[in-house]
């Protein structure tokens, strides 16, 4: 005796399952940026309305001499912030992932420890390291490299260094997300494929480039759009930590745009700047999953 299922006439069609979603979406994210994009072309200031159609803010600020530096200071912030992430969060994601395996004690402890960097506010991470940075004698890391003899580092006052310590203070808490993401995903890899690796004799670098690294590389092109954008996006650590300085050194679009708007009471300019960040993030995400439209289709 056979039966017969009839078939829901969308079955199979996943339209009526994701509208309800992407009307969520449209409300909370395509209404405001539609609206940031009607502030953009207006002369609104953060204390008067708009009062009509312009192009004023758009050509102020395509035109203002201090866009190229702030374009070029994101833009190697962003590519260094995203690579060491990267690198960094793999790295502690593997080593918990061995000593788990290996039943090392104090793994619980060390994976608690790298996630509550996570939990600090980006204000409060840049006040943690402008303490540290502190160039005075007394300063905490100046002071221990007094002890080892050598001479006390500029840390915020030299333009250079600044980028430098922001990008520390930046990879110091975005580490942890790396670290879940990529933890995630190597514990989801078949033990069985490393047994029969032993079996043959495979080093750990063989074994990581021939497994983890391939079947690691979905997390990772994900991880990869999800670090870009927040990076991008990251203006209250530096705020906190160089306020942008020495000159413009730190100054990055976001918070050019947090500038452009708060200080200079500018709310045309800064919505210009801020689908600058919009179209940016659109932009980096497009080419990320272009460049890894191969491992989609695995």
């Amino acid at each position: 005796m056979t039966t017969t299922v009839e078939r829901a006439p969308n079955d199979g069609h996943p339209a009526p399952w994701l509208a309800p979603a992407v009307l969520v979406l449209a409300v909370f994210y395509a209404v405001p940026v539609l609206d940031v994009a009607r502030l953009a072309f207006s002369d609104a200031t953060l204390i008067e309305p708009a009062t009509g159609f312009s192009t004023q803010a758009l050509r102020a600020i395509l035109g203002n001499p201090a866009l190229p530096q702030v374009l070029g200071t994101t833009v190697l912030f962003v590519a260094v912030n995203v690579l060491a992430l990267q690198v960094a969060g793999l790295a502690i994601a593997l080593l918990i992932v061995r000593g788990e395996r290996r039943e090392l004690p104090g793994m619980a402890a060390f994976r608690t420890l790298v996630l509550a960097a996570w939990v600090v506010p980006g204000i409060a991470n840049g006040l943690i390291w402008q303490i540290l940075f502190d160039e005075a004698p007394y300063g905490t890391l100046n002071s221990l490299l007094g002890y080892a003899g050598l001479g006390p580092v500029a840390w915020l006052s030299d333009p250079q260094m600044a980028l430098v310590s922001a990008v520390i203070a930046n990879l110091w808490q975005g580490t942890a997300f790396s670290m879940i993401v990529f933890y995630a995903a190597r514990r989801g890899i078949d033990p069985t494929l490393y047994e029969v690796a032993d079996l043959d004799g495979a080093g750990p670098v063989r074994t990581f480039r021939s497994i983890t690294l391939p079947l690691m590389r979905r997390a990772i092109a994900v991880n990869t759009v999800l670090v870009s954008v927040q990076t991008l996006n990251t203006f209250d650590s530096i705020l906190a930590l160089t306020g942008g300085g020495p000159g413009r050194a730190t100054e990055v679009l976001s918070l050019f745009t947090f500038n452009t708007v708060f200080y200079n009471l500018d709310l045309a300019g800064g919505s210009v700047l801020a689908l600058m960040l919009f179209a940016l993030g659109m932009a980096l995400t497009l080419l990320i999953g272009w460049l890894n439209r191969g491992e989609a289709r695995a």
